[in-house]
């Protein structure tokens, strides 16, 4: 039986969520930049591209999108499995390590299937067409062995026997899934939120939610707007992450109300 939001079975069977990257899209340090933040010897201040995984009971994983750090981000993170991956949104530092799930492939010898919407999944088959639409003949390696399934933004939906409530995030001119798990709210990469997210990441125990920087950005919330909103969810421990190289971990948590903090890779929660 798949376990519903709030169910008894997510109450007694602890999953771990892992934030394998807090980072915009630049990731931190940016190359060649000798800020402060990049030069920062804070390891809390090294931020690869935004990312995480859900590790259930049982040991399967939900990857939270495949960015161009997904290599990295898993042998530093001791990612030893990917059963399914869940796309936000088809920008470029949130799917470009699509062609490193074969790994995964490989040890397993299971195929990983690929869930998001078809505005997210269009996108992504047409760029890694080798591996959604392989040509006959092929004579290389093996490609990375997926299953595209689309979801619902304004529904329900099951990844691996657990039931999501996503909701959609405005992004610009994109939309980019959120969900909320049992006790864990993601809404990473917007900068309007709807009224399906609000209610449903209402009252959330762990909220992980973009907050780019102190200036206005056209695509991104800001820090304070980021609080605001975890304020007004009462959420209680919010993580602000798709952070840029502007901001200091520890000036930054300096100034942010009780409750509320930077991410930083590596931080994992039990839900």
């Amino acid at each position: 039986m798949a376990r519903m939001i709030m169910s008894l079975d997510n109450e007694k069977d602890t999953m771990k969520f892992t934030l394998l990257g807090c980072g915009t899209s630049t990731g931190v340090p940016l190359p060649g930049c000798s800020c402060k933040v990049c030069a920062s010897g804070n390891p809390k201040n090294h931020r690869d591209r935004t990312s995480g995984c859900i590790t259930l009971d049982d040991g399967r994983v939900i990857l939270i999108d495949a960015g161009p750090d997904l290599r990295y981000q898993a042998l530093k993170h001791k990612v030893e499995r990917v059963d399914s991956v869940l796309f936000t949104h088809a920008h470029a530092d949130h799917i470009l390590g699509t062609d490193d799930l074969r790994s995964f492939n490989f040890v397993s010898r299971r195929r990983i299937s690929c869930y998001g919407t078809q505005e997210t999944l269009d996108p992504i088959t047409s760029a890694f067409s080798y591996i959604f639409q392989p040509r006959a003949g092929y004579e290389g390696g093996m490609v990375a062995q997926l299953d595209p399934h689309v979801i619902d933004n304004d529904a329900s939906g099951e990844i691996e026997g657990n039931t999501f409530s996503f909701f959609p995030l405005q992004h610009g001119g994109m939309t980019v899934t959120g969900f909320r798990l049992g006790d864990l709210g993601y809404a990473t990469d917007f900068n309007k939120i709807s009224d399906r997210a609000m209610e449903i990441l209402a009252g959330v125990k762990y909220l992980f939610i973009d907050g780019l920087r102190y200036e206005p950005h056209n695509t991104h919330i800001t820090i304070p707007q980021a609080v605001e909103i975890a304020q007004k969810l009462h959420a209680e421990q919010t993580y602000i992450i798709h952070t840029t190289h502007t901001i200091d971990y520890d000036e930054t948590n300096a100034k942010l109300p009780k409750g509320i903090e930077l991410g930083y890779d590596g931080l994992t929660v039990n839900f």
